[in-house]
């Protein structure tokens, strides 16, 4: 098989891995080397002054001793062709895209052939001649893989900016319907406990399947809370399941996109608005999030009536849909300064969406909605 049909097979088998992060701020410190981590993040993503970035995904193989019934790389999967990079040609076709510019990092991950620790030494081999022979000093984000051995995963911090190891479910009896093999404890988060005393330079995260296992949104939550608390976790990524073909779950219904979304809102709001699990939980029924935004709900169930915007605490203007961190600490600026909000122009020139906001707030003593019209 020729290198071409290599970069095709193996950047496809990895396109599950959702990895929209912020750049690196890893400094480079010698004038011998290529590449700037600071300017480049993930593939199609944006870093926080707006700029586009790309990354090179792709897995070192596409084979798999590991059985999870979800994935089209693992062992329960009949695929038509499995292949490997040798770490020279991976070194080689990355390399060759980042001086024509159509990359700016790496993303590495992979399936497992013998043993976790022998697949991750490939990996490694390959990063190594990136880094060493071709002088590239640019992003670098390693997917750890479960039950990799410590001295290797010490390695991997030593080269890459961005470390990470996928959760797939929410606690050890989900993953146990998924995999048989993986044990959750001790392949998965002992290897997070390893990264976290690491402490990489752009952080580590962690992705989960949803709807993979049957698994309640409060369960996901829960856990990606704990891992925010516990495992110094940059920040989570959730992938709606998708059944593929010719694996054990290939029947299975397909989990709708909205579902993934609103566990990104939720995700957001916990980790820039400081809103505890603990309320999201009062909105939820069964343990899943309701339809719709879940931002509205928690308003709804926090003000029985429009509340006035001049008099708020931050803690309510928060939750208040239609208003980020930026536009509360606005307001709070006004309040603090004794000035008044009179005019819907005045939050609007504040980059609130006021047709998200007005049924919740009041201005002048007046408000433009009602609760339950909206």
């Amino acid at each position: 098989m020729d290198v071409l049909e290599k970069v095709k097979i193996l950047g496809d088998a990895g396109k599950w891995d959702a990895c929209a992060s912020s750049a690196s701020n890893r400094k480079v410190t010698t004038k011998d080397r290529i590449g700037d981590a600071s300017a480049c993040g993930i593939c199609h993503s944006f870093t926080e002054n707006g700029r586009c970035i790309s990354l090179f995904k792709t897995l070192m193989t596409n084979s798999c001793k590991f059985d999870c019934k979800y994935c089209q790389n693992s062992t329960h999967c009949e695929r038509k062709k499995t292949t490997q990079y040798k770490p020279e040609e991976l070194a080689k076709v990355f390399m060759n895209l980042y001086v024509k510019n159509y990359v700016e990092g790496l993303f590495l991950s992979s399936g497992i052939v013998k043993n976790p620790d022998e697949t991750t030494e490939n990996m490694l081999e390959a990063i190594n001649l990136i880094r060493n022979k071709y002088k590239f000093q640019g992003y670098v984000h390693f997917k750890v893989l479960p039950g990799t051995n410590r001295d290797l995963i010490k390695q991997a911090n030593e080269t890459a900016d961005r470390l990470s190891i996928n959760l797939e479910a929410p606690n050890h009896s989900r993953l146990s319907e998924i995999s048989d093999i993986k044990d959750y404890k001790i392949d998965i988060l002992r290897r997070q406990s390893y990264i976290k005393h690491l402490n990489p330079v752009a952080g580590q995260t962690t992705q989960l399947v949803v709807g993979g296992s049957d698994e309640t949104d409060y369960e996901i939550l829960k856990m990606i809370d704990w891992e925010y608390e516990n495992m110094k976790l940059k920040r989570a990524y959730y992938s709606a399941f998708t059944p593929i073909q010719k694996t054990p779950l290939e029947f299975k219904d397909k989990t709708p996109l909205q579902r993934e979304h609103k566990l990104y809102q939720v995700d957001f709001m916990m980790r820039q608005y400081d809103i505890k699990l603990r309320e999201f939980r009062d909105i939820m029924a069964n343990g899943d999030l309701p339809k719709g935004d879940p931002k509205v709900h928690l308003a709804r169930e926090r003000f029985d009536k429009p509340i006035d915007i001049n008099e708020a605490c931050y803690e309510d203007v928060i939750r208040i849909p239609g208003i980020g961190p930026q536009g509360a600490q606005k307001i709070m600026s006004l309040q603090h300064t004794g000035q008044k909000i009179t005019k819907r122009i005045q939050l609007h020139s504040m980059g609130i969406v006021l047709k998200r906001a007005e049924p919740f707030i009041k201005i002048n003593g007046h408000s433009q909605q009602t609760l339950t019209a909206y």
